[in-house]
């Protein structure tokens, strides 16, 4: 146990240590907040009054409230699993180095090792995200603030869970890699292609059913949903306060992934943890199981 923890201790501080991927996986959720602010906020708004009655007046403060927290409910999904694959990079960094070696001659075990990477990177990526998730309030309570301390606590329980899902996945896939090379082209790959397919980018009602059926088996889209419901649930309360019938707000819902179904038949929020939660046991069994059988 003191092993393991003076392992984590040393990876910890070796990634802040290194500016280039502290800030950059710092300034990761900074830059989407900014991007999303300019040029999706507007999107997002036009989609969503288009999508409303003529006869139905809802407050400006009201709808800058409901896509500033689809915004961030994005930004979070999304950074929780990115972030993850940048701080985990000094798993492959002490394979391309030599490092690794070094720590395989000395009793220590590999399983040992194993975890020593996975927790600190889990408390690298935690920390980023916290901090994004802090950027991320201030702006929602510029923009329009109807959250509640139930709504944040939950809100900080799904990237907790969402962090656990990202590290335990960038962990297997950062196990075959051995090179800077293999590094950057995974890290582009994720960054780029994440945010669609867990419904991040784009609302999964937008696209064709075929793909809606195939992204609907992967645990990262019920993970947005999750983060999606609790930034969001101040909003349409108030809108039901403000006298909009709830068949209508229920169609808002589904129109951006707060309400997701399989098979025609809703997901609920607990089913949803179960799914993302379960998940990430599964992977971590996986990455434990893989480096034992490494070592034997």
């Amino acid at each position: 146990m003191r092993t393991c923890t003076a392992l984590i201790k040393r990876n910890t501080k070796l990634f802040f240590k290194d500016k280039g991927m502290f800030f950059t996986s710092l300034i990761t959720p900074a830059i989407l907040l900014v991007l999303y602010a300019t040029f999706l906020g507007k999107v997002y708004r036009n989609s969503f009054t288009s999508a409303l009655p003529d006869v139905l007046k809802i407050s400006d403060k009201l709808i800058d409230g409901c896509v500033g927290g689809q915004l961030i409910s994005s930004i979070l999904a999304v950074s929780c699993v990115t972030v993850a694959f940048c701080s985990n990079m000094l798993m492959v960094q002490d394979k391309a180095n030599g490092c690794i070696k070094d720590f395989r001659t000395a009793p220590v075990k590999s399983s040992t090792l194993a975890m020593s990477y996975y927790f600190a990177s889990l408390l690298s990526t935690l920390i980023i995200c916290l901090t994004a998730a802090g950027i991320c309030l201030a702006y929602l309570s510029v923009v329009g603030w109807y959250l509640t301390i139930t709504d944040i606590a939950l809100l900080l329980s799904d990237i907790l869970l969402l962090v656990l899902f990202g590290t335990a996945l960038s962990s297997i896939i950062h196990f075959f890699l051995s090179s800077q090379g293999q590094i950057s082209a995974v890290g582009t790959i994720v960054s780029s292609g994440y945010g669609f397919i867990c419904g991040a980018y784009m609302p999964i009602s937008q696209f064709s059913e075929g793909l809606q059926k195939v992204i609907s088996f992967l645990p990262g889209t019920y993970g947005t949903s999750l983060v999606r419901n609790h930034a969001l649930r101040g909003v349409f309360a108030e809108m039901e306060k403000q006298g909009i019938p709830p068949a209508v707000v229920t169609e808002m819902q589904n129109s951006i992934d707060c309400n997701l179904y399989f098979g025609g038949s809703k997901v609920e929020l607990s089913t949803m943890y179960i799914i993302i939660g379960g998940t990430a046991a599964v992977l971590i069994a996986i990455y434990i199981l893989m480096n034992k059988l490494k070592s034997k």
